[in-house]
């Protein structure tokens, strides 16, 4: 009996090591991958507050000496960034707002209403998300000169209001996990399903939709082809332009550009770590279910 004792505290102690062993590699291999894309983002910020004369030295200095915080101000100062930001927080609080409203509630009909074509009208939407955007997008420059909204923000934000097939798709696999119980004690209670999905259902999917809405705000936050295409007046521009019109005006000054791209990336980090808790679970759980 004493021997198995010893065997089994010692099988014990040899798998315990293994598994420590496991999860200190796995963190190393972690905090190395980390390093390594959060490299060029800690470069950057230390090229918006270097002086011209250490941006190009060889080996690179990481900490800049001095630091000047007057670029920023230069920035700020010498472009029309404020405007660019403003225009920028528009655009993209519109398109969040469209994404919120559209397509929870496309999901919720096709993951939990019964009606004819269901599944015909799901296969159509899906396929679209195989056109790639190069093949409408003259159609659609054509249809939005039509409207008459060119050089203005309407076609940057208008598609949002009708939904997106992916973030659509997403929503439906998250509804398709909650249970129906849940709705058929609300039917039972009277509630219909309008009010079902915005009393029981929309707040349950709180993760895939803050998932949504990240990829949503980067995606507009950081469009370029959309303000290159309909804006063309330096004060309708957006950062992601207004950055591209920045690097032709100041292509030599590198620090600028450098601050004015962090001052453009900030807004991303912030909203990322706001829905981070959110983001990583409706990850998990948008695919659970099919």
């Amino acid at each position: 009996m004493l021997t198995k004792s010893k065997a089994s505290v010692s099988w014990f102690a040899r798998k315990q090591t293994k598994e420590l062993m496991f999860k200190l590699f796995a963190y190393i291999i972690l905090l190395t991958g980390s390093c390594v894309f959060f490299l060029p983002f800690f470069w950057m910020i230390s090229t918006s507050l270097k002086i011209d004369t250490q941006i190009f030295l060889f080996p690179p200095k990481w900490v800049p000496n001095p630091v000047k915080w007057q670029n920023y101000y230069e920035v700020l100062s010498n472009t029309p960034f404020l405007i660019w930001l403003r225009n920028t927080t528009y655009v993209t609080a519109l398109n969040v707002l469209g994404v919120f409203l559209s397509c929870p509630l496309v999901a919720y009909s096709f993951a939990r209403l019964e009606w004819r074509g269901r599944n015909v009208c799901f296969i159509i939407l899906i396929s679209t998300m195989m056109l790639p955007p190069q093949v409408t997008m003259v159609p659609v420059y054509l249809l939005f000169k039509m409207l008459g909204w060119v050089e203005t923000f309407k076609p940057l934000y208008i598609r949002a209001f009708f939904g997106f097939p992916f973030y659509i798709f997403l929503l439906r696999q998250f509804f398709k996990t909650i249970p129906r119980e849940l709705e058929e004690a609300a039917m039972i209670d009277g509630c219909t399903p309008y009010g079902i999905y915005w009393k029981i259902i929309l707040p349950l999917v709180k993760p895939a939709l803050a998932t949504v809405i990240i990829f949503n705000f980067m995606a507009s936050w950081n469009n370029f082809l959309g303000p290159l295409i309909y804006l063309h007046h330096p004060e309708m521009m957006t950062l992601a332009l207004g950055l591209q019109y920045f690097e032709a005006a100041y292509e030599v000054d590198w620090s600028l550009l450098m601050g004015a791209a962090v001052m453009m990336t900030a807004p991303i980090i912030a909203v990322f770590f706001f829905f981070q808790k959110y983001f990583v679970r409706g990850i998990v759980l948008t695919g659970i279910k099919g």
